[in-house]
């Protein structure tokens, strides 16, 4: 079985390999790919696998780039496509929990499957026949829903301890177990995922978010001791209680869950924003009468951007995220915004990500959709040229109305848009009269400062 579409990339694969066996090198597609073919679903990209060394397929392949010469990888690229090409190989002496100090290059296929993570990415396939070469019983586990280790497990985590957050990802993603020597040896060495740089981890996690099974993947990683080893603040929802009238069912980290669980394909902005949003409920529980959370979403967003910041992300994703954060609760106020505050909340930046958000933060507590609905209707109401209009007044207008330029430009400016977005005016001119009768004193001398 396989993808109904052949894509560029896996022209250029085959294209590869029968380029390669031309000159009696065996080649396979290798991997990812052949798990994915065997599933059904369309590879990201492809990968393959050969017994010939770096330079012969340099010299099949004059264009490509020696992507890394300790480890036999050549890039292939051709209209556009990329395939990873391989020389077969086997690892040896991993010293820093990422690269082995040593490696091999191989003949025999066996040896490189052998070195490979998990079974169901220990498959080989000839892409003219659909033959698979399984060495380690990848098809078996396929078969059976599982991620198992090659070899011995906590071998496999030690030489590379990212490996464990991609078994929960694989796990997650695929809605598969992760077989129970295999787990055993996540938690036994979970600590160790510490080692591996912030930019790799928040990947993985990135990943997880993304890959359309996240509340699994955090059940996991919880259950295996990985999310307070990444995410200890995450780690602190659990058992925080939240006010019944609103979460009825239950506690942060339930909500926090449940409102993963609804997550398809986000982008990484909302997948982070829904992960991190009640972050700042922790730290700002008190109970005074009622159960509170005081000012948790602007902690929150402090939150989020120390935590994102730790994982070297974007600053564009975490600007993203800590206004999404920031603003996640101002959708209960929609009702009573005046018009001018409504229609900038509106026209905030992926105010999209904000509405989705909140849709979200709704269906994982109360089920109350009120106030989206409003906002829908309120987003098809207004035509676009009221949500931004052109200004009427500038600073040169000012100036020439007899005002010095000065930070009260700012404020004037402000309550002229806001006037324009209430529809009480609509002309500079009555812009003009709007600020002469509001920032002109007796004396008939414009003010320079806004009191």
């Amino acid at each position: 079985m396989g993808p109904d579409r052949i894509t560029k990339e896996a022209v250029l694969a085959r294209t590869v390999i029968c380029a390669l066996r031309s000159r009696g090198f065996l080649a396979y597609l290798a991997g990812g790919c052949v798990r994915d073919l065997l599933l059904g679903r369309e590879p990201a990209d492809y990968d393959v696998a050969t017994s010939a060394p770096p330079d012969e397929i340099l010299r099949v392949f004059p264009a490509a780039d020696l992507a890394g010469a300790h480890f036999g990888v050549v890039l292939v690229r051709e209209s556009g496509a990329e395939v990873e090409v391989a020389t077969f190989r086997s690892d040896h002496s991993y010293t820093d929990g990422r690269h082995p100090a040593r490696v091999k290059f191989e003949t025999d296929p066996r040896q490189d499957v052998l070195r490979r993570d998990f079974t169901i990415n220990g498959l080989l396939m000839d892409p003219d026949t659909g033959e698979v070469l399984d060495y380690v019983d990848g098809g078996r586990d396929l078969g059976a829903r599982l991620i198992r280790a090659i070899g011995e497990p906590g071998r496999r985590f030690a030489e590379d301890h990212l490996r464990m957050l991609r078994a929960v990802r694989f796990a997650s993603c695929f809605g598969f177990e992760i077989e129970p020597a295999t787990f055993r040896a996540i938690r036994d060495l979970h600590a160790s995922i510490r080692q591996i740089s912030a930019e790799r981890v928040r990947d993985e996690f990135t990943r997880i978010l993304c890959g359309g099974g996240a509340r699994r993947g955090f059940e996991l990683l919880d259950a295996a001791g990985l999310l307070e080893d990444v995410l200890p603040e995450v780690a602190r929802m659990k058992g925080v209680e939240q006010p019944p009238e609103f979460h009825p069912e239950g506690d942060v980290w339930t909500h926090t869950l449940m409102l993963l669980e609804l997550l398809e394909r986000p982008a990484p902005s909302l997948a982070w924003a829904a992960l991190l949003h009640d972050v700042g409920k922790p730290p700002a529980f008190s109970i005074r009468g009622r159960i509170r959370f005081d000012r948790h979403a602007a902690v929150g967003a402090e939150m989020a951007a120390a935590i994102l910041g730790r994982l070297h992300a974007s600053n564009e994703l975490t600007g993203r995220v800590r206004a999404l954060v920031a603003e996640h609760l101002r959708f209960k106020d929609v009702k009573r915004m005046r018009p001018s505050t409504l229609k900038r909340f509106l026209r905030s930046d992926h105010f999209e990500e904000h509405l989705e958000l909140h849709r979200l933060d709704c269906l994982a507590s109360h089920r109350l959709l009120g106030n989206y609905e409003f906002v829908k209707k309120k987003i098809e109401e207004i035509p676009s040229e009221d949500l931004r209009p052109e200004p009427l007044l500038n600073g040169d207008q000012l100036i020439a109305a007899g005002f010095r330029p000065g930070p009260c430009f700012g404020r004037i400016l402000r309550v002229v848009e806001d006037a324009q977005l209430e529809g009480s005016v609509r002309t500079a001119h009555e812009a003009l009269a709007l600020v002469l009768d509001l920032f002109v004193p007796p004396d008939g001398q414009p003010k320079q400062a806004c009191k």
